[in-house]
């Protein structure tokens, strides 16, 4: 009804979940984390969480290829795991 999704950026020490639009490309989404992150927006590395709750680690979702890289025009899916590559 509202329509917005959920996705996630992982680091060592804490998970969190962030809100977009569903629809947003992987820069709006970047937005939404920080606006300097949009602004130097360069890749998104990207998991899903079923693959990575499945194979237990980026590790190994890397090993096993369900890790991928992603420009600005990807299109944000619900529970996307996003790691944000940024020039600034």
């Amino acid at each position: 009804m509202l329509q917005e999704q959920t996705f996630f950026t992982v680091g060592e020490d804490e998970v969190r979940a962030w809100t977009t639009r569903r629809g947003a490309t992987a820069q709006e989404a970047a937005g939404e984390i920080h606006t300097d992150l949009s602004r130097g927006f360069v890749r998104a590395e990207v998991v899903a969480y079923e693959d990575l709750a499945a194979l237990g680690s980026m590790h190994e979702a890397k090993a096993k290829g369900k890790f991928r890289l992603e420009g600005k025009e990807y299109i944000v899916k619900d529970g996307d795991i996003m790691h944000v590559r940024s020039s600034l």
